[in-house]
């Protein structure tokens, strides 16, 4: 008797994304890494953002446990693996051990490996083996001050950091590829080993490959480094030339 073919399990992480500016990615980003060989789902549900405003009073709200854990009841059945918080204002902000324990939490709400955006980037430039970063941010130079006090908390050297001062997601959502391109040139520092564009409400997926061919280094874009950290707590490998180093 024949028997049929046993296939490996779908890989499934899922997302909790704050409102709708730049959700879209996240299927882009999916359909990348199936193109790559990637047997991989990533669904995604909206959490309730309160006042959409890079503030620190507002990102402090949005990040609360009790709106990540609504967002885990609106994830429940949808099989996944790992859960990522898909958002870096609203974690950094809470400082290095306060992003600790919102990953704790979402990890006792959720019975599975869990982390942040803001964890995503440490681990991502640690995983390009790079010392040295400039930030480039949408957000007002004092909410990307707390990312870059963030990141030097995880021994990441800031050689330069720039603000945007944009106050809304709304508004970051509606940026073109003319936008993250003159943000990430203007950002980038000669000492920095990579650039690091910290807002998942910017889209960037289809930006990737060109952002760097523009600034000659690795970039981190902030819905990149979720995916591949929430495919890091699933203990998924993908290598594709579509996703700019991190991936390659």
């Amino acid at each position: 008797m024949q028997h049929a073919a046993r296939h490996p399990a779908r890989h499934t992480v899922g997302f909790l994304y704050p409102g709708y500016s730049a959700e879209d990615d996240y299927p882009r980003l999916e359909a990348l890494l199936r193109e790559a060989g990637a047997d991989v789902s990533l669904p995604l549900v909206h959490t309730d953002i309160g006042e959409d405003a890079h503030r620190v009073d507002a990102l402090l709200e949005m990040g609360s446990a009790p709106r990540l854990a609504d967002g885990m009841t609106a994830l429940a059945g949808r099989g996944a693996h790992a859960v990522v918080w898909s958002c870096t204002s609203a974690s950094f902000v809470f400082g290095w051990e306060g992003a600790h324990e919102q990953v704790r939490a979402l990890s006792a709400v959720a019975g599975l490996p869990a982390s942040s955006t803001s964890f995503a980037f440490a681990h991502a430039v640690r995983a390009l083996g790079v010392g040295r970063v400039a930030v480039a941010a949408t957000y007002p130079t004092d909410v990307a001050e707390h990312f870059g006090a963030f990141l030097k908390a995880a021994g990441i050297e800031v050689v330069s950091l720039r603000g945007s001062g944009v106050i809304t997601a709304a508004e970051v959502g509606t940026w073109g590829r003319a936008e993250v391109l003159a943000m990430a040139t203007a950002g980038d520092h000669e000492a920095a080993q990579a650039v690091l564009l910290p807002d998942t409400a910017l889209h960037s997926a289809d930006h990737l490959t060109e952002l760097e061919a523009a600034l000659g280094k690795p970039v981190l874009t902030a819905n990149q480094v979720t995916v591949w950290e929430g495919l890091r707590l699933a203990e998924v490998a993908v290598r594709t030339d579509r996703l700019g180093a991190l991936f390659r």
